[in-house]
């Protein structure tokens, strides 16, 4: 439930929100998502989350979070660190959690709503801390992946769950399909 002079900020779990996305079957489109909101309320801050590979010539996130930049969204980001594993292959750790809590708790003042897109379980606090300051809380994931991407105590926890598949048509493109050449050659590359 949304109130049209309630003042809104939303907090994007980057990576968190991508794989929910991912897992449906479609892409966001952040200008649908921030038209959306600011439709639902009066949206003071739209963060975005993410870490970045310092040391790759090309971050295939680069012109996302130029775009976010550049249209709205407050982005928050740090290098990710990157290691092996015991087994050799290559991992990269890139938690924002810490900081997406942080900026949360010292907007909680200003706002009424926070609308959290992620599913991760670490946030239950979060909310929690949130509501005890007299801030609604809405979080946006999935229960229809195989498995859910929204930790039950997250769900339970929330004033109000959002499913994000019930989203896909005011806020979802549908996912970019490999162009044909590189499909056959994928193909080719198989044999």
């Amino acid at each position: 439930m949304f109130y049209r002079d309630e003042r809104l900020a939303l907090f994007i779990d980057g990576s968190n929100l991508y794989a929910a996305a991912k897992s449906l079957g479609f892409d966001i489109d952040y200008k649908l998502l921030r038209q959306e909101f600011m439709r639902r309320g009066k949206l003071l801050r739209a963060f975005y989350y993410t870490a970045l590979l310092e040391n790759d010539e090309y971050s295939p996130i680069r012109p996302l979070v130029d775009w976010l930049n550049y249209n709205g969204f407050t982005m928050v980001t740090k290098p990710a660190k990157e290691y092996t594993d015991s087994m050799g292959r290559r991992k990269v750790k890139g938690n924002m959690d810490i900081e997406l809590a942080v900026d949360a708790m010292e907007l909680a003042p200003h706002v009424d709503h926070v609308v959290l897109f992620s599913g991760d379980g670490d946030f239950r606090p979060l909310v929690e801390a949130l509501q005890r300051k007299g801030v609604r809380v809405s979080v946006v994931s999935t229960i229809r992946s195989q498995p859910p991407m929204i930790a039950d105590e997250l769900r339970r926890q929330a004033d109000n769950f959002i499913e994000l598949d019930e989203l896909r048509d005011v806020v979802g493109r549908p996912t970019r399909e490999p162009r044909e050449e590189h499909r056959e050659q994928e193909v080719t590359q198989d044999v």
